[in-house]
């Protein structure tokens, strides 16, 4: 089974592309989604007791956690060490279920693929990319988004240019959908009939 994993910075378009490899049939694996379940389950213990007062009713507050972070950007490296291992978990049940039924390719989509080292764990690596200014325009689109919060989350992320050059595939979405779509369509033919080894190596 070839593992590819789907990455780029915050407002790039990864769902968008999530959404096309699921059209051909292949499946993903969406970590932000994760991270959402354990934030209503698992994590919220162990979060509460990291960052106290950022729970209410068995759930995270999630403006409550990040108003915590902005106050403690130290307070990242406390929170991925509750989440990260969690995500990974869920991850190796999702490979092993698609390599028990036989797929020829599953997608990992990991926002911080390269600064988790989540990279070293996929055969192939597909960045969804567009320019800054784009970028901004669509992330200060939503609820709750303030430059600020941008800046800090643009600050834990490599910078795009490193992620385009570390990229096996990069997807330009500054244009149309459809011309994202062909660009996708494109690399998932290339990927048939590829065999990989990291699913052997680190999810078995």
């Amino acid at each position: 089974m070839l593992i590819v994993g789907l990455t780029g910075s915050i407002g790039m378009g990864k769902s968008t592309a999530a959404e096309r490899f699921v059209h051909h049939g292949i499946a993903v694996c969406d970590a932000d989604a994760i991270v959402h379940d354990l934030y209503r389950g698992a994590a919220v213990p162990h979060i509460e007791a990291a960052f106290p007062g950022t729970t209410e009713q068995g759930l995270v507050d999630r403006k409550k956690l990040s108003e915590a972070l902005l106050a403690d950007p130290e307070g990242f490296a406390k929170l991925e060490a509750i989440v990260h291992p969690m995500v990974r978990d869920v991850e190796r049940g999702f490979l092993q279920a698609q390599a028990a039924c036989g797929a020829a390719v599953a997608v990992l989509e990991i926002p911080l693929l390269y600064e988790t080292g989540a990279d070293e764990l996929v055969d192939v690596v597909v960045v969804v990319s567009t320019d800054a200014q784009t970028q901004a325009d669509r992330v200060l689109e939503r609820p709750g988004m303030t430059r600020e919060k941008l800046a800090q989350l643009l600050s834990r992320q490599l910078p795009d240019t490193e992620k385009r050059a570390r990229a096996d595939y990069v997807v330009e979405t500054g244009g149309t959908i459809s011309q994202s779509q062909a660009k996708l369509d494109s690399i998932i033919e290339s990927l048939r009939g590829r065999t990989g080894e990291a699913y052997q190596r680190h999810w078995s």
